[in-house]
């Protein structure tokens, strides 16, 4: 088939995949080992190199979009561990984030995959709606209720979209679903940098205690904080499932609000959200009243690990005396490049002896909604990650992903502390024991 100039095939003009991307990758297979669905699997069509190839044959219009090749493309975490590996320098995010909002546009769900996304969206994106569920989540568990329908087998006969969501709810305290952040926090000593903080979502309910360290730890090293108030969600769940309107909208909205902090920088200290939030120039390239503002914001756009460690560290360490396994967060070490920062201020702290795990650059199966709508290889992944942290017997993991941190839990045989990097700073600036420090 002979393509004309502009010619888009099986996808629709709206930004499909481009053909000069597409024609980069030379299908060598190094992506083949990095790649956690064909480890799992081993199915050439679940592989990046794969999906490429099916993603060439639609722009050349030799197949359709159809639910074979969306499932083809739903199986894929969006870990960009291929991006890391490629020695073509194959730039699949972007390919990945062309292809995924053209198959919601064209591709019907099945109803309950429909219901299940339908849910997803309707309580993650709203920190209120996250606090409710959360708290049934408690009473479930402490009525007993939960212990009674694995007992009566009766969780065993619902979806395993369901038995998921429902191994994923975490023991979190009453208090800490309540708890508000802060408005701000003054620097200690000379100011170096005014910095806005994003709360999130799921991480202002569930680790509220991780923002917290994160404001003092920043105001510690000299940062004045400021958290902007009516700040929403800033789109990272739609953009990675491919709701590119949707994306764009929470990212208009997060943008005026923090515009107003007139801040040096923004802080996150959810992998996941900073990702996107660092595309924010990307997807709002058509919109003229907000492309160059999108530009600016997402230049400004911090992981906490990432600014802490372009600071000189000012606050004194004192001792914890542990063994941390830490875990890279996919949207932290491959989509933005950052693995050297959090290890390297794990490391400052006196008396933590850092290790790496087995198989490092394979996912968790987390992968934002991944383990909800892709049960079982999220599973999969879950017990792999799970027994290779176990193999280093730490005596905390820590991981910089909201996502990560209920994943990792779920599946870990013994009773090991789950943090993120900033409570250990926290804790040994502050001069207590970890499992004292939250507060």
């Amino acid at each position: 088939m002979v393509l004309t100039p502009g010619d888009t095939g099986s996808f629709d003009a709206h930004h499909p995949p481009r053909r000069d991307l597409l024609d980069d990758c030379v299908h060598c297979g190094f992506c083949l080992p990095t790649c956690p669905t064909y480890l799992v699997d081993g199915e050439e069509m679940d592989s990046p190199r794969g999906r490429i190839y099916l993603m060439d044959l639609a722009q050349r219009g030799e197949i359709p979009l159809d639910r074979t090749m969306a499932g083809h493309i739903d199986s894929c975490l969006g870990c960009l561990a291929c991006v890391t590996a490629c020695p073509s320098g194959v730039q699949y995010d972007l390919l990945l984030e062309a292809t995924r909002p053209q198959l919601e546009r064209h591709v019907p769900r099945t109803r309950l995959d429909r219901l299940v996304r339908k849910a997803i969206f309707a309580v993650f994106p709203y920190p209120a709606r996250m606090r409710a569920a959360a708290a049934l989540g408690v009473l479930y568990r402490r009525l007993g209720l939960r212990w009674l329908t694995h007992r009566l087998g009766i969780m065993n006969r619902m979806p395993a979209q369901l038995r998921a969501a429902e191994d994923l709810l975490p023991p979190v305290p009453v208090r800490s679903l309540f708890r508000r952040l802060d408005r701000g926090a003054a620097a200690v000593g000379e100011r170096r940098l005014r910095v806005a903080m994003l709360e999130g979502c799921a991480q202002r309910v569930l680790f509220g205690d991780v923002n917290a360290a994160t404001m003092r730890v920043l105001a510690a090293e000299g940062c004045e904080v400021v958290v902007p108030q009516g700040q929403q969600c800033c789109g990272a769940l739609n953009l990675h499932a491919g709701l590119e309107d949707d994306a764009a909208a929470r990212a208009r909205k997060l943008i005026d609000t923090f515009e107003q902090a007139n801040a040096d920088a923004v802080v996150v200290n959810v992998a996941g959200c900073g990702s996107s939030m660092k595309e924010y120039g990307l997807l709002l390239r058509d919109d003229p009243a907000y492309a160059e503002r999108a530009a600016r914001f997402a230049a400004s756009v911090r992981d906490v690990n990432e600014l802490l460690a372009e600071l000189e560290p000012r606050a004194p360490r004192h001792l914890i005396a542990a063994k941390v396994a830490y875990h890279d967060a996919c949207h932290l070490a491959n989509a933005q490049r950052i693995r050297r920062q959090p290890r390297d201020l794990l490391r400052s702290v006196p008396g933590v002896e850092l290790t790496d795990i087995p198989e490092a650059d394979i996912c968790c199966g987390s992968a934002g909604i991944y383990n909800l709508v892709q049960p079982g290889t999220a599973e999969e992944l879950g017990r792999r990650k799970a027994a290779n942290i176990e193999s280093t017997t730490p005596d905390v993991i820590a991981t910089a992903n909201a996502g990560c941190l209920l994943q990792v839990r779920r599946f870990l045989s013994a009773d090991i502390p789950l943090v993120h990097p900033i409570e250990i700073l926290d804790a040994s600036i502050r001069g207590v024991p970890l499992e004292k420090a939250r507060r």
